[in-house]
């Protein structure tokens, strides 16, 4: 439309464009003048990160700036290592990386975190020491966080309905998949139940990981892992462990989201059971001073669902509340029952409460504990609604 943006029609299912794709992307770099240094020491950042079982931590990188050679001393995140091999896209080895290449790095002593970048160091020992600063710093920032969300917790108890918490232990095939699975997790923190994250990790389902959920009373969450090998998942079910395992996100949310709302105390609330309306009423006088006072009786019939002896009964005299009280007694004809139901008629007694009026209305009222709900909106999100 003569502006400097283009306009590149692809398709995946017809395999075509992608060959103007990047037609497209040169020319727009070659007009931008997009250029990087290839001498120097590389800066890049991580892509993905796994646990490989023959090779041991290995990090997607794509390089920025620089050349990135095998042999160097690197610090990733809050790990460090001796780059021993650099494999291409394809799998292929090479012995460099320049700028714009997606390489996978191998000799790491530990699983780096999508999106930490790529340090070339001089030595090992400053690779220790930066790598050690670095989990200190990171350790400290995430005991900061947990006890601001401990207290943010504590506070929201004291002021709200009570909250309790709900530890997990994270375990997914990449890091980039646990940090997804993770923060999925935190959005279903309530009013009620707090997702306490405890710990993530990648790879399989460990005894580790079992020894941790037991310490600390948590369930083990697994994304895209395997089953943990049987001696595991013995002491997983010795230990009342729950472990749950899936491989579809939405899935594990709605799993995780009934747990919570077993979990979660709930919110007690009064409701109406049942509706009576007085049609007549009786006296009952007493022959003596040992059989106690004169006792007014409400012959009523039920309009609306249960009266119960055991709930608490609201007088209503022209919508007006006139007294609230204890049942002292209910009957069905001569016999003493529990509970009455609509469109059957019975005798009641409320304590305290002699001045009973034909047209009163008695509500019986219950005590209930209302559950949080599991909502899931129609694009996939999932919330849990207190």
């Amino acid at each position: 439309m003569g502006g400097d943006v283009q306009v590149v029609e692809v398709s995946a299912t017809m395999k075509t464009g992608l060959d103007n794709l990047e037609e497209a992307l040169l020319l727009q770099a070659e007009v931008m003048d997009l250029k990087a240094r290839i001498d120097g020491p590389a800066q890049a950042y991580v892509v993905e990160a796994r646990l490989d079982r023959g090779r041991g931590p290995l990090a997607t990188a794509i390089v920025k700036a620089g050349t990135l050679v095998c042999g160097q001393h690197v610090v990733i995140g809050s790990e460090w290592g001796k780059i021993r091999a650099i494999r291409e896209v394809t799998g292929k080895l090479t012995d460099r990386a320049t700028p714009a290449m997606p390489v996978e790095i191998e000799g790491l002593r530990g699983t780096p975190m999508a999106g930490d970048d790529v340090i070339v160091v001089q030595s090992e020992e400053r690779a220790r020491l930066l790598s050690a600063g670095r989990k200190r710093k990171y350790e400290e920032d995430r005991l900061k966080k947990m006890v601001e969300e401990r207290a943010e917790s504590v506070e929201s108890s004291e002021d709200g309905p009570q909250r309790v918490e709900l530890p997990i232990v994270v375990k997914a095939d990449v890091q980039g998949t646990v940090q997804a699975v993770t923060d999925a997790l935190r959005t279903l923190n309530s009013s009620q139940v707090f997702v306490n994250v405890v710990h993530v990790g990648v790879g399989p389902i460990s005894q580790s990981d079992v020894d941790l959920a037991q310490a600390c009373g948590a369930c083990i969450v697994g994304f895209n892992v395997k089953s943990p090998p049987g001696p595991v998942s013995q002491a997983a079910g010795r230990a009342n462990i729950k472990i749950v395992l899936h491989r579809v996100i939405y899935h594990l949310l709605e799993e995780m989201g009934d747990l919570i709302i077993e979990k979660a105390p709930g919110t007690s609330e009064t409701q109406v059971a049942g509706e009576a309306e007085v049609l007549s009423v009786f006296e009952l006088k007493g022959r003596s001073k040992s059989k106690g006072p004169d006792v007014k009786i409400a012959g009523c019939r039920v309009l609306d669902g249960c009266v119960t002896k055991s709930g608490t009964m609201r007088l209503l005299r022209s919508g007006e509340v006139m007294f609230e009280g204890n049942c002292a007694s209910l009957r069905r004809e001569t016999q003493d029952v529990d509970a009455v139901k609509k469109g059957s008629e019975c005798g009641l007694v409320i304590n305290d409460w002699h001045d009973f009026q034909v047209g009163d209305v008695i509500q019986c009222l219950e005590q209930v504990v209302r559950k949080p709900r599991f909502i899931k909106s129609q694009s996939g999100a999932v919330r849990i609604e207190c």
